[in-house]
């Protein structure tokens, strides 16, 4: 419990900035506090430190745990509180509604996921007071977009490793949402916003009430929200994005293949475009190779760029061109700018609590969120096709294209094309959760000493459908293409396919086929995924104090816990397969062209699965005071252990020791954490997870060509719990006398995760075999399979491991009545220094990469946050800057120019540019209060318009902002 000395400090922390318990007061103040700071004890006792489960008043947490008020919510204006939380620099990696936008098969899209230290969101637990959640999809992850909102008092981000207090996949820390369950009055929220693209247009109703009833002794809650943003993108082919944005630039990283010429084996390029397709189709190889098609299907020779010329070989290289790669020329059929920029997404949520008061400081209550979640996305542009055969027979070749396969002697063609004459693929998700908790919670008197108790039980349900449209089956597009003319008409050219309504379409240019034919290889009813999870936990804990020797009282919390997890799957059968669970039906027809093991669709395969898993865990905490003197301070030691049984891999052991020391000296206070913590494997990884994806562009070693591969996930019942070694260290300097309102603090973090669950990545898998590394994963692809799609089966292993540390440092300082003006100036900054971050596969043959620094990914070497405000009775203002310093493409690379290269290793590539810059982000917002009970408030977000830099990968929506400007504007009342 905190003091009302920290709760002083917290009071001005709701001013528009970034709090963090590191910087508050100590429970015991070492100076005087102005007399409009003060807070009776009733409401210091309300507060809980989601830190720890001990709740005393005058306990300090050791671990770092950032608090975000009301006010800095309010402030920052975001559509999604998820989008505020995000900007602390110890989060890094999280997912939101601009990540996982290109991907078809992911079923992520829109799922607003936080990973803290960069570990991952399935290393994160998120709390809704301090409750578990219901996973919103088959890794357990929450999704944040389904929370209530409005009635959010604060958010508590413990940045560090919390298993023994709160159990499994708290290894990176905890999120914990803090609601106001006494809420009295009416309050609502009305806001709009658009980017300076005019797209993205927002909209965001809010409205919440609250009453009490029999003397103060039952309370009703209730809110709602909609929400609403249309998204950006896509973009056409080419090089145009949506809204006029112009920072693309088909940045790509090429691989020369060549290791010992004295040049780099990968150079840098911008305007790159593969040459074995193009936006109507190109003849990719042999002796036509170059001829392409225009929309009208007329032949002309195809530009490469970089002066290259087709050497019309079997292999299809281009003279004069990288492997895979020309550089400039033809440009208009990209596909990459058809991925849309930030999924459009539709939140609408509901909540309501009932509390009822039995015996004073006792509560029984009930308290429901139902949520739902759509969202819709284009991953990218066309569906291209590569290493097509065509027959020179084909009635859709133009005359002149069949006399010159007369002339060379040929009877086909290899051909390719992005398939711009189909329309786009669309992925709509719709997430949605029911949530219900029912407990006791309150007060006892034990042995003349006050004990605390909570006991509830949850019990959730999320469903997510995901519906994919406009996408072809691969079987029948392979023979729609083949055309032939039979009885003075053009058909298709197997007699199967026509049994069972093949229409042939003209894939050598832009003619949009008939409607029949568009519904035979794109049917009406696409892949679809339909999942299922609950979860019931049972819960019961006690905090209180056991007696008092000296130094203080020795406090102490105990509890257990049970819970249960499951989930289930399936999907359509042209993806799964056919199955009881998916079988045949009127809008899946049998079809003898298709695979009855699935894989059948252009992207989007989707798999049946299920799983269940059990838990049983106790857990004991303690408070232990040292020492409480004015010649020495105060310090405490705060140990914990949890005990866990997992129904699927037995017992493991979580705890943690920590201790403080308000030192003698003025406001200083040393803090220090160390850690066991765990993450257990999820439903996925046990049991098969439902995910598959294509890899248009994917390259094979062997043959040294690009084909498309279908990868497919499987699951690893044999998995263990991931192990965590979290070391936190730190100082806390905290309202001295000589300058009350001034907080630092400086925390030193290390944290090593062992027997990391992680799948060998798809060209990992197909690397180790080709180098002859790790035989075994030979059995695991094919990627020339004449009997159906390319493939490659992924699993997961406890095998990897994750090391990583550095620093975090927050200062702040509050300014009342700045020059003799009413009101607060508030100055907050918060940093993380992200010293190393290594991931080690544990693999023969490889060498651990450290990524910190890497601005492709999440872990830049520096993250800032400061914020500047100014408020008073009648206004605010606030001013905020966010910045990531310089980073590279990859630490493994070595950076040098032609002639002056080492050889090229697995361990060492050579590269010829390694910079990727960082980026910094002005935002400013304000509001004016009307009257005490509305006020108008506005923000603009990137006020610069800053470009994300250019990326081999596209654009790193996980560092950059991809979506540019943003306005937004709104009026909130309370009455």
């Amino acid at each position: 419990m905190l003091s009302a000395s920290v709760l002083a400090a917290i009071t001005f922390v709701a001013s528009p900035a970034m709090a963090q318990d590191a910087p508050t007061s100590p429970p015991v103040a070492t100076a005087p506090q102005p007399a409009d700071d003060q807070v009776d004890e009733a409401t210091a006792a309300d507060i809980i430190v989601t830190g720890s489960r001990i709740q005393a008043t005058g306990f300090a947490a050791p671990t770092p745990t950032t608090m975000i008020g009301e006010e800095q919510i309010q402030s920052n204006a975001q559509p999604n509180i998820f989008a505020t939380i995000t900007q602390l620099p110890s989060l890094q990696g999280s997912s939101g509604s601009t990540t996982n936008t290109f991907s078809t098969s992911s079923g992520q899209q829109g799922l607003s996921s936080f990973s803290l230290r960069g570990l991952g969101t399935i290393r994160t637990l998120t709390l809704i007071d301090g409750q578990r959640v219901v996973g919103a999809y088959y890794t357990g992850v929450t999704d944040v977009s389904l929370f209530p909102q409005l009635l959010i008092r604060r958010v508590d981000v413990v940045n560090g490793g919390a298993s023994a207090s709160y159990g499994s996949d708290a290894v990176g820390g905890v999120v914990n949402f803090i609601t106001d369950t006494h809420f009295t009055g009416i309050k609502g929220n009305i806001q709009g916003g658009i980017t300076t693209y005019g797209d993205d247009g927002q909209g965001l109703i809010q409205l919440a009430a609250g009453r009490s009833f029999f003397g103060d002794r039952l309370h009703v809650v209730a809110s709602g929200e909609f929400a609403k943003e249309a998204g950006v993108g896509p973009g056409d082919f080419g090089l145009d994005l949506a809204g006029d944005r112009d920072w693309f630039k088909q940045t790509t990283m090429i691989n020369r293949n060549v290791t010992n010429d004295g040049s780099p084996q990968y150079v840098m390029r911008d305007f790159a475009q593969p040459y074995n397709f193009t936006k109507y189709g190109l003849i990719s190889a042999g002796p036509l190779q170059g001829i392409a098609f225009d929309q009208n299907g007329r032949p002309f020779q195809f530009n490469y760029g970089s002066n290259g010329t087709p050497a019309r070989n079997a292999a299809g290289t281009v003279n004069g061109c990288f492997p895979g790669f020309c550089v400039g020329g033809d440009l208009s059929g990209n596909t990459d700018t058809g991925r849309t920029l930030q999924s459009g997404i539709q939140r609408l949520t509901g909540y309501g609590r009932i509390g009822y008061d039995f015996a004073e400081d006792n509560e029984i209550y009930f308290t429901y969120n139902v949520g739902q979640v759509k969202t819709h996305n284009q991953p990218v542009n066309g569906q291209n096709r590569t290493g097509l055969t065509i027959q020179c027979a084909n009635p859709f070749v133009p005359a002149s294209v069949q006399a010159q396969c007369a002339t060379a002697g040929i009877t086909s063609f290899t051909f390719g094309t992005a398939n711009a004459l189909l329309p786009n693929t669309k992925v709509r998700t719709d997430r949605r959760q029911y949530r219900f908790v029912g407990g006791l919670k309150g007060k006892f008197k034990l042995l003349d000493s006050d004990w605390t108790y909570d006991a509830y039980y949850e019990r959730g349900i999320n469903h997510t459908a995901v519906d994919v449209e406009d996408i072809m089956l691969n079987p029948r597009y392979n023979q729609a293409i083949n055309a032939i003319v039979l009885n003075g008409a053009i058909v298709c050219a197997d007699p199967v396919a026509r049994a069972n309504g093949c229409q042939p379409i003209n894939i050598l240019g832009g003619a949009e086929p008939s409607a029949a034919a568009r519904a035979w290889i794109m049917p009406e009813n696409g892949p679809f995924q339909r999942l299922r999870m609950t979860q019931d936990v049972a819960s019961l804990n006690f905090s209180g104090s056991l007696f008092d020797w000296g130094a203080g009282p020795v406090s102490v919390a105990f509890g257990a816990e049970y819970r249960k997890e499951f989930y289930e799957v399936h999907a359509d059968p042209y993806g799964a397969g056919v199955a009881p669970i998916s079988p045949n039906s009127a809008d899946y027809p049998v079809d003898p062209l298709l695979s009855t093991t699935g894989n059948n669709w252009y992207a989007g395969n989707y798999k049946n699965g299920h799983g269940k898993y059990s838990v049983k865990e106790a857990f004991l905490e303690l408070n232990v005071p040292l020492f409480n003197s004015d010649t020495f301070g105060r310090a405490n030691i705060n140990p914990a252990a949890r005990v866990t049984e997992y129904s699927t891999s037995g017992t493991i052991w979580a705890w943690k020791v920590g201790g403080t020391w308000d030192t003698p000296l003025d406001g200083l206070r040393i803090r220090g954490v160390t850690s066991r913590d765990v993450r257990a494997p999820n439903l996925s990884e046990l049991f098969a997870a439902p995910v598959t994806t294509t890899l248009p562009n994917f390259l094979d070693p062997v043959r040294n060509v690009n084909v498309v591969a279908i990868q497919s996930v499987v699951g690893n019942p044999n998995l263990t719990p991931e192990i965590g070694r979290n070391t936190t260290i730190g100082a806390v300097y905290a309202n001295p006398s000589w300058l009350p309102g001034f907080s630092v603090s400086v925390d030193y973090y290390k944290i090593k995760v062992t027997d990391v669950i992680s799948s060998l990545g798809a060209a990992q898998i197909v690397d180790l075999c080709f180098r002859n590394i790790l035989p075994e994963t030979c059995s695991a692809y094919n990627l020339n399979n004449p009997n159906g799609p390319n493939f490659i089966n992924v699993q997961s292993f406890n095998l990897a491991s994750i090391k990583t540390s550095g620093f975090d440092i927050e200062a702040s300082y509050q300014w009342r009545q700045p020059l003799g003006l009413p009101g607060n100036f508030t100055l907050r900054g918060l940093a993380t220094h992200i010293r190393e971050f290594i991931t080690d596969t544990g693999l023969p043959g490889t060498a651990p990469n450290d990524t910190a620094g890497v601005n492709t990914g999440a872990t830049p070497h520096w993250k800032v946050l400061a914020v500047q405000s100014y408020a008073n009775d009648r206004l605010s203002l606030t001013v905020q800057e966010r910045w990531f310093t310089d980073g590279n493409y990859g630490n493994q690379y070595v950076v040098c120019a032609p002639g002056s290269c080492p050889v090229s290793t697995a361990i060492a590539p050579t590269i010829d540019r390694n910079f990727m810059p960082g980026a910094f982000y002005l935002d400013v917002g304000g509001t004016y209060n009307f009257s005490d009970q509305v006020t108008g408030y506005f923000k603009v977000d990137n006020v610069f318009d800053h470009d994300p830099a250019k990326s081999p990968f596209n654009a790193n929506p996980a560092l950059y902002d991809i979506i540019g400007r943003v306005y937004r504007a709104g009026v909130r009342f309370k009455f």
